[in-house]
């Protein structure tokens, strides 16, 4: 049973951590529905190695999505500094990872006690963000590349990424939200998110280094290690492509219709 719930855990984190649907709401959403919590937590430690596996899947997917970018943003950041498009856009990135990860480090255990076990909680933060990104998507222009992003701009979006530390907003929903409110093109706003995601996905790496260490040998670990990678670099290339036609419509009314059902499955359950 372990190796099926290591499998579709992998699967709503590679989908879940890139579309705009949240993936922390789809995987206590599943946990929730399915009774895999006692199971789960009967397992000894297999929570803790799944949650880190999850996460160092969808980072080893937006590293190798991206590893031109990073190459070519790090060589002109660290050579160049401001003077260069590529060099503006890294230090831009490091700095709007600032707010969310300070935010994390100081509430981030604070926020789980209040928020995530709490089913409503979570549908209404699907809901509402799926309103809101459905409306600033309808109405906001499409004029800025991400070569044009400004500091403010960066720093705007990586404070509003703090917002996604409550279940059901989504960290890439809140930030292309952002972006697009800020005027960016739906695939520039895509791309800024998934750019911002990578330090904020590596520094929770880097802060269960210990526990990656420790569950380096159990298959379970690697199994949603690579599933979360793999569906995760599809999901990437999937969005890109989508939003070079298409609007962000289908995420935002998804959102909405998962936070009814969820609603009607709580209180009828």
């Amino acid at each position: 049973m372990l190796w099926i719930i290591a499998i579709v855990l992998g699967v709503i984190q590679g989908i879940g951590e890139f579309l705009p649907i949240s993936s922390s709401a789809h995987l206590i959403i599943s946990r929730w529905l399915f009774g895999w919590d006692e199971i789960l937590k009967g397992g000894g430690n297999i929570e803790i190695a799944l949650d880190v596996a999850l996460h160092l899947g969808t980072l080893i997917a937006v590293l190798l999505y991206f590893y031109q970018d990073w190459i070519e943003m790090i060589k002109a950041g660290v050579k160049n500094g401001l003077k260069t498009k590529d060099g503006k856009i890294f230090w831009y990135l490091i700095l709007a990872t600032i707010p969310a990860g300070v935010v994390g480090l100081l509430l981030e255990h604070k926020i789980e006690e209040i928020f995530r076990g709490d089913m409503l909680v979570i549908a209404a933060g699907l809901a509402i963000m799926g309103v809101v990104l459905y409306l600033v998507d309808k109405i906001c222009l499409q004029k800025l590349t991400l070569q044009k992003i400004t500091l403010a701009q960066a720093v705007i979006i990586g404070c509003c990424q703090t917002l996604a530390l409550i279940p059901g907003v989504s960290r890439s929903g809140i930030t292309m939200t952002t972006a697009r409110a800020l005027g960016f093109t739906r695939e520039a706003a895509a791309k800024f998110s998934f750019f911002l995601a990578t330090p904020i996905i590596a520094g929770a790496a880097v802060k269960h280094f210990a526990d990656i260490i420790t569950h380096l040998f159990n298959p379970l670990f690697w199994v949603g290690t690579l599933v979360s990678a793999v569906v995760g670099l599809f999901c990437i290339g999937f969005l890109l492509k989508y939003l070079q036609k298409n609007n962000f419509a289908i995420f935002a009314l998804y959102r909405i219709a998962l936070s009814i059902v969820i609603v009607i499955v709580y209180y009828y359950r």
